[in-house]
Formats: C-alpha cells, sequence, structure tokens
C-alpha cells in the first residue's frame, strides 16, 4: 500500500501524474496503466519509467503494481487534475486573449503549467467566461477536480452519409491541427463521411458542406463526435 503523501511534487512528478491520468481513460478495467505506455508517451526508457513510478508510490500518489500496472491514488488525481486545469485554461487563454493558433498553444501550456498560482489560474478562468472546455474540446476540471464527460463517438466509428458534429480533438501533433486548419476542420463542425477505404483506410469527408477532403483513419479515431 502506499504511504501517506510526503513531499511536494515537482515538475516531472507532476508530467508523470498527469500523463497516467490521461492513460487512464483507454487501459482495461482489470488492468493499471503499463510502464511501456508511459515511456512511450514521455520518450524515456521503461527503466527510467519504472525508478520514478517507484518513487510515486512511495510519495503516495500512486499504487505501483509489477506486471499490474499504475493507477493514481486520492493524492495523485489531485496533483494531476490541477495540471490538467492549468493547462487547458493556459491554451485557450492564449488562443482567446494572445492571438495563438491551436497549433501552437500545447507546448507553450507545457511549459507554464507548473508555475501558475491558483489565484491567476481562476482570474485567467474568470477573465475567459468560466469556460468549460480547451480550444480543443477537451473539458476543463473544476476546482475541485471534477470533470464533465461526453458521451462521443471516434468518427472512424461512424456510417456513411450520417452527419455529425465534431466536439473534441484528442492528443493530435501541431502538424495534425494545422491540416485540420487547411480543410477548415473544427470544433463545431458539421462532417460526413463519403466514402472509406478498405482496411481501416483513409477516409473521405464532407465538411460543413463544402468541399471533399481526405482524413487517414487514425486521425479519424481521435475526432470525436456527436450525432
Amino acid at each position: 500500500m502506499s504511504q501517506v503523501q510526503k513531499n511536494t511534487p515537482s515538475q516531472a512528478w507532476e508530467d508523470y501524474l498527469k500523463i497516467v491520468y490521461k492513460l487512464e481513460d483507454n487501459t482495461r478495467e482489470d488492468k493499471g496503466v503499463q510502464t511501456k505506455d508511459i515511456a512511450e508517451r514521455l520518450a524515456v526508457s521503461q527503466a527510467s519509467v519504472t525508478n520514478m513510478l517507484k518513487k510515486l508510490a512511495e510519495q503516495g500518489y500512486l499504487e505501483y503494481e509489477p506486471y499490474y500496472g499504475v493507477t493514481l491514488t486520492g493524492h495523485g488525481r489531485k496533483v494531476a487534475m490541477k495540471m490538467i486545469r492549468n493547462h487547458r485554461i493556459l491554451e485557450l487563454y492564449l488562443v482567446e486573449r494572445l492571438g495563438y493558433l491551436w497549433d501552437e498553444v500545447d507546448e507553450e501550456a507545457e511549459t507554464l503549467e507548473h508555475y501558475l498560482s491558483d489565484k491567476l489560474v481562476d482570474r485567467m478562468w474568470q477573465d475567459l467566461g468560466q469556460p468549460t472546455q480547451d480550444p480543443h474540446g477537451s473539458p476543463i476540471p473544476s476546482v475541485d477536480g471534477k470533470i464533465e464527460r461526453k458521451n462521443l463517438t471516434p468518427l472512424s466509428e461512424i456510417e456513411l452519409h450520417q452527419p455529425v458534429i465534431l466536439e473534441r480533438i484528442k492528443n493530435r501533433t501541431p502538424e495534425e491541427l494545422r491540416y485540420l486548419t487547411s480543410i477548415e476542420l473544427h470544433i463545431g463542425a458539421q462532417i460526413e463521411i463519403k466514402n472509406r477505404a478498405p482496411l481501416n483506410g483513409p477516409l473521405l469527408i464532407e465538411v460543413d458542406g463544402k468541399a471533399l477532403h481526405a482524413i487517414d483513419y487514425r486521425l479519424a479515431m481521435a475526432l470525436q463526435v456527436k450525432a
């Protein structure tokens, strides 16, 4: 069992806890988050990840069991949600108040999220009109760590000729976001799949009833839509 939290989390610890939280969404109920998946997301060795996970478990932020994986404790989840709230409010502030494009904000927010006081984050959130989502449609956690979850479906699972609305874009690269901008695909856009290649090949989509564009299947999996 994890011990009581001892130390204030460092920037590296905060990054790990945030990644664990994000990966938990895609983890089977009978498994924790796996070391290899964390290593892949952070681009570090599995040995380095294992050492860090042990430290976080000792500090009470994680439950760590070899061969099972890791899960966040209450302490760990609180830190992760704070970082996600900071990050998403920062992204929106950079877009809405400073004129950044949505493909430019992730790197800036990754750096700044660790240094903001709760007071500053709340002032930014209030100034933005108490928003509930970031520029990519991801929900912004509340101050007490609650998060609204919508019942959304990946575009890759939608049938042909069924109009849907884009609600969220999950974890895409700046290059992919720039491509989506180039085809005028934005949060709130209407999408209709006109054709799809076999074997998880590209999809041919219509955006807002205008021109047709091709997107690959992997990108379509990250586009979260509602009918």
